[in-house]
């Protein structure tokens, strides 16, 4: 389903604020793509984000899917909104093994306080990649709160 973003100027502060974000930043997350209701945020394989099995740990790729559903309702939100996570329910559907984790969170519907998402993480291998977690997730805007 198309959405009209309510900012003509939503990737610019899509980015300006994933930039600000700390954790992001702690993972080595990156951003790579924007869209109206739609992101896509990377994180490469690190054994320091691992678990006692060697397995990219829960609650990264938890963190991941929950700024790529964020964003995702973020970039249909007016300037000067703020959003934050409301509701998280994740399914882990395989261990977390590969080269890097694709996470891509969608709106499924945008209200005027709050949107519901769907969030995807997918690591990928050389030999393909694989549905590691589906999350749906309800986001709230706050107005006056950039």
């Amino acid at each position: 389903m198309p959405f009209t973003p309510a900012d003509p100027d939503f990737v610019r502060r899509v980015r300006d604020n994933f930039a600000r974000q700390r954790v992001m930043q702690t993972f080595g997350a990156e951003l790579t793509r924007v869209e109206p209701g739609e992101v896509e945020i990377v994180l490469p394989f690190r054994a320091d984000l691992t678990q006692q099995h060697g397995f990219l740990h829960a609650g990264v790729v938890i963190t991941i899917i929950d700024s790529a559903v964020g964003y995702a309702a973020y970039s249909l939100m007016p300037p000067g909104h703020a959003v934050l996570s409301v509701e998280l329910k994740t399914n882990l559907l395989s261990p977390a093994r590969g080269d890097r984790l694709v996470a891509i969170g969608r709106v499924v519907r945008a209200g005027r306080t709050l949107t519901v998402c769907l969030g995807e993480g997918w690591m990928e291998r050389e030999d393909g990649r694989e549905q590691v977690a589906l999350m749906t997730a309800t986001m709230i805007g706050l107005p006056d709160r950039e």
